[in-house]
């Protein structure tokens, strides 16, 4: 039987390793779609409810797996819905290969139905490689160089194949002139900065006696190194977002997350040190930062392009983490001194007793911060984490603490809302032998959430470890922009924007023959995580919580609560709640005893026989 192009595209993929492709059929890749058919689905086709959808699954088994992940859409209005999930991918540094369809080639430049110039749509997402296979002699080169690219340059690129080239006979590049032969694979590599530059490091961090390290998701390939320095140096160590499963947060020097939704510790931490490293972060938030006379700087980063930003760092070392950092270490000196890293550690206990605390606090119906609170110790230690945007952030970001092989990521610079659930499926087809949680807000499902649980019912029967638990904050409100409006806008809560309307989540779970929980009343809270994490099929949890509990920056002082207040007293139809619950959050800092009782709840036994009463 003759090859055609459509069916050489799947072989070559298949060739590389691609196990599974997300995206969702159209006339503009029927090629593919019969292909597809000749090949018995492998790769196999997951299809999703919409290509943003594919896209962003696309991402989330790229994340959490390590490796290339493909995503296909038709011609015109299926390539557009890629963007956003494309996007994300870009902005996160995360490999995806986006296979486009397009029209015939003969109805090019005629205003054609679904005629879209895809070169321009994605000339700036898939900048590093974009492409347009108009012969087949242009394979496997164009498909090869878009994966190669992708993995090397951990970026999305972008392989446009129109309808009528899918469908032609396959044919290889020849060897004559003007042709491109290709080849498989790309090793890895690991590039190292110079000894001077090392030499020049290591004095820097040797000189200080206050260090702090900011790691992101580029330091997970030398965890073990980057610990290694942070005790050398009795170092403090704060996470960037993407970086929060670098590091076990059972590490007493382990500050948590950085920034807006960061940890008190972690500001504190970049308030008095008097030298910074940062390895594998591009951390944007400078105001979080020391300040700029404060301390010297060190930075890592393999990427050349994204050293020597945020901060006036001295060397800026490019680099593979785990190739910079062992032959770093044999030039740093052990410090003898440990206070730095003792007040690092006093500081972290006592706020994780003020998390405690503040998630203890009452609230009508429930605290959105108890809800998060109680799911920590119930983690599997092999869970797989997705965290959507908005407020549900705070929470993941402050009270999740990751341990053992625990994975966990949202979209950490995009930001964008919606990611939550197909990042989590996109992890079960990469892990299908791995619990995948959820964390949303009722906004992010409403956009797109509830659709993706017809994918997770779907699919269910693929994956070995039948857990993927949906947690659902169902507060109807959008809610982090409605403190936004308050703390930065000064304005009260504008309800025809920022309302949304009350859905049974978990009935609509169950309809699908999933496990649907709904939550009412704090009591609940405990025993619905439980059975979530017991279940023998995909559940959705929904918590009905409360939307006044504000999610306060670390370095909120009371002026600014004061601030945030007058501004709420204006109009906010909440404002009684959100004055009440402010103050209940704010003052947890304060009380006394704070210390002892964060050392009572980290070792607390009740918590721990949770943990292995849900693990499996």
């Amino acid at each position: 039987m003759t090859t055609k192009v459509s069916d050489h595209i799947l072989a070559r993929l298949r060739e590389w390793g691609v196990d599974c492709v997300f995206g969702y059929p159209g006339d503009g890749i029927n090629g593919l779609l019969a292909a597809w058919g000749r090949a018995e689905n492998e790769p196999r086709f997951i299809q999703s409810r919409h290509e943003e959808m594919s896209a962003f699954e696309a991402v989330g088994y790229a994340k959490f797996s390590g490796r290339v992940a493909v995503c296909v859409a038709t011609s015109g209005p299926g390539a557009i819905h890629l963007l956003n999930g494309l996007y994300d991918a870009k902005l996160d540094h995360v490999p995806v290969v986006a296979v486009v369809g397009q029209t015939n080639r003969s109805a090019m430049g005629g205003s054609y139905q679904q005629e879209i110039d895809l070169h321009t749509l994605f000339k700036d997402v898939a900048s590093e490689f974009v492409e347009t296979v108009n012969v087949p002699e242009q394979l496997p080169n164009v498909l090869d160089r878009a994966i190669r690219t992708a993995s090397t340059r951990r970026c999305p690129t972008a392989v446009i194949v129109p309808a009528d080239v899918q469908e032609l006979d396959y044919s290889p590049p020849t060897h004559a002139f003007k042709m491109v032969p290709s080849s498989l694979g790309c090793e890895h590599f690991a590039p190292q900065p110079d000894d001077a530059a090392l030499h020049r490091a290591a004095e820097i961090l040797n000189a200080g006696e206050k260090v702090a390290m900011l790691v992101g998701q580029g330091a997970a390939d030398g965890a073990e190194e980057v610990e290694r320095v942070a005790e050398t140096l009795g170092a403090g160590v704060a996470k960037a977002l993407l970086g929060k499963d670098v590091l076990s947060d059972e590490l007493p020097y382990v500050t948590g997350a950085i920034g807006l939704l960061g940890t008190r510790p972690s500001y504190e931490l970049m308030r008095d040190c008097d030298t910074l490293l940062t390895i594998g972060s591009s951390f944007p938030y400078t105001q979080f930062l020391p300040e700029f006379d404060q301390a010297r700087g060190v930075q890592i980063d393999i990427d050349p392009h994204m050293v020597g930003m945020r901060y006036p760092y001295e060397v800026n070392l490019v680099g593979d983490t785990r190739a910079t950092l062992t032959r770093l270490l044999p030039l740093l000196r052990r410090k003898k001194n440990r206070a730095w890293q003792k007040q690092i550690t006093a500081n972290t206990e006592r706020w994780r007793g003020v998390m405690t605390r503040r998630a203890e606090q009452s609230a009508d119906p429930i605290n959105p911060e108890f809800v998060a609170w109680s799911l920590d110790p119930l983690l599997p230690d092999d869970a797989i984490i997705a965290s959507d945007s908005g407020s549900v952030a705070n929470w993941y970001a402050r009270h999740l603490h990751l341990r053992g092989s625990m994975r966990a990521s949202l979209s950490g610079t995009l930001a964008t809302m919606g990611s939550g659930v197909p990042y989590a499926i996109g992890a079960k087809f990469a892990h299908p032998d791995r619990p995948a949680i959820a964390l949303v807000g009722d906004g992010a499902m409403q956009m797109n959430g509830m659709a993706e649980l017809i994918t997770a019912s779907k699919y269910r029967d693929l994956w070995s470890d039948p857990r993927l638990v949906i947690a659902v904050w169902n507060n109807q409100d959008l809610n982090q922009v409605t403190w936004e409006l308050r703390a930065m806008g000064g304005s009260p809560q504008f309800v025809p924007s920022q309302s949304i309307p009350d859905v049974s989540y978990a009935a609509f779970a169950e309809s699908l023959g999933l496990l649907g929980i709904r939550v009412e009343k704090p009591h609940g809270v405990l025993d619905a995580w439980q059975k979530a994490l017991r279940a023998d099929r995909p559940a959705v949890v929904e918590f009905l919580t409360d939307p006044s509990v504000p999610p306060i920056p670390p370095h909120a002082t009371w002026d600014q609560m004061e601030s945030t207040a007058k501004a709420v007293l204006k109009g906010d139809v909440e404002r009684e709640a959100v004055v009440r619950q402010g103050f209940k959050a704010k003052v947890q800092e304060f009380l006394p005893g704070a210390r002892k009782r964060a050392h009572a709840h980290h070792g607390h036994p009740r918590r721990k026989e949770l943990h292995r009463s849900s693990s499996r």
